[in-house]
């Protein structure tokens, strides 16, 4: 971790002002008086996205009216976006779509990939998570699981025994391993390629969740050998709440992918309404059915944000300025119960800080009410994600300040702190 010679706010205003990524801030709206360090759960918008929604809306829909599925290029839109994200994480061309959400594209990679171990290895039922992998991935999994009722189970795994290259789970029974890249409430960064080689080398396909690291730190899935991935677009790709998400898939198992949703969309010819199913050659068969073309134009605005930048540059000034939230925890926060979960070291570290406390919803309730919005997570977890496009250093030094003010004179302790939302 990189150690700071002064740790001051006169200093963060300093590194702000070297930032080369600085003016990227300018493409963001930010309501006044905020710091948003919730983008690992929803990205800011992006300038244009009202305008891009507008004119999908207004001329698009209301003057080219059905024509725009050619005029407009509605039909290519999935693909045409599924390229812009493959250069982000190193998926080669015609490897992505943009489509459905990220759970629909896990359920359509595993089932896919399971399809294939049957035909490679049939002996093989077992699928491998994390036990701490997002939730939702659990479940569609073990839905997938219980739909296929042949004897395929879901076996959850620690993610220190992932980091150890699996010792003790990867047996001959494993047809499949599905990781998320980055844990969704600790931060911690898993390596795809040694972790990939070692799915490979025990007989397993790698799917790996990209949600917690698209657009946050430089990808690459062909050269780190995975087989498939997925992700979204709403959280550091700025693409909007619920805004569609993406799968991709290797080369070598492209025209292998049998869609369990087979939906019209990835049939061959949709337009002969031919009652027959026959997949689509490369990557339209990983769609399924009609797209949102509202909400897909609104994303393609933070991707277009997303490919100016360089991933690179984002990425070390992501770990800059997470070391400033660590040392700035440790050195002023010290005299408080508080834990920080995320991993010091920068190749086992995503784009967050993550702060375990007793009282966390509370406290963040607390940050919340000053304008200073980052989330909570059972349990006991304080998430503040780091967005290096639109997060300064200055940023920093004000949410951990005002976090020893709300711990220091105990400003959490108030009922209207402790009333939950629905979503919290």
């Amino acid at each position: 971790m990189t150690e700071l010679t002064v740790l001051d706010r006169a200093a963060c205003q300093r590194r702000d002002a070297d930032d080369p990524l600085r003016g990227f801030r300018d493409d963001f709206i930010i309501p006044t008086d905020t710091i948003y360090l919730d983008g690992n759960s929803l990205g800011a918008r992006p300038k244009g996205a009202a305008e891009r929604a507008a004119a999908v809306i207004e001329d698009e829909w209301g003057e080219g009216l059905i024509r725009s599925w050619n005029t407009a290029g509605w039909f290519e839109l999935p693909a045409a976006l599924g390229e812009k994200v493959s250069g982000l994480v190193g998926g080669g061309d015609g490897s992505t779509v943009v489509t459905d959400t990220t759970s629909i594209n896990l359920f359509k990679a595993a089932s896919a990939a399971l399809r294939i171990q049957a035909e490679d290895r049939p002996e093989r039922r077992v699928i491998l998570t994390q036990r701490e992998n997002f939730p939702s991935d659990i479940y569609m999994l073990q839905g997938l699981a219980e739909q296929l009722d042949d004897g395929y189970e879901v076996r959850l795994v620690d993610d220190a025994e992932v980091t150890a290259g699996f010792p003790t789970t990867m047996t001959d029974e494993v047809a499949l391993v599905v990781l998320t890249h980055v844990n969704y409430r600790t931060g911690r960064l898993f390596d795809m390629r040694s972790t990939t080689e070692a799915i490979h080398a025990g007989g397993a396909l790698a799917i790996w969740d990209l949600c917690h690291s698209a657009g946050a730190l430089p990808i690459d899935l062909a050269g780190g050998g995975a087989d498939m991935a997925v992700g979204c677009t709403y959280k550091f790709l700025n693409g909007g709440p619920g805004s569609p998400a993406f799968i991709w898939v290797a080369e070598e198992h492209r025209n292998r992918f049998a869609q369990p949703l087979s939906g019209w969309w990835s049939h061959a010819k949709p337009f002969e309404m031919s009652p027959g199913y026959a997949p689509a050659e490369g990557i339209r068969r990983f769609l399924t059915g009609t797209q949102g073309i509202v909400s897909m134009s609104v994303a393609e605005v933070g991707l277009d944000v997303a490919a100016r930048a360089d991933m690179g540059a984002v990425r070390a000034k992501s770990l800059e300025l997470s070391d400033l939230f660590i040392e700035l925890v440790e050195t002023r926060l010290s005299h408080h119960p508080v834990e920080i979960v995320t991993p010091r070291e920068h190749e086992h570290r995503g784009s967050q800080v993550s702060i375990a406390h007793e009282e966390g919803f509370a406290i963040m309730s607390a940050l919340i009410a000053r304008g200073i919005i980052g989330d909570y997570r059972e349990p006991s977890i304080l998430r503040f994600g780091l967005t290096p496009l639109y997060l300064g250093f200055a940023d920093v030094w004000d949410t951990v300040e005002a976090l020893r003010d709300i711990l220091d004179n105990r400003l959490w302790d108030t009922p209207e702190f402790k009333v939950r939302g629905a979503v919290t």
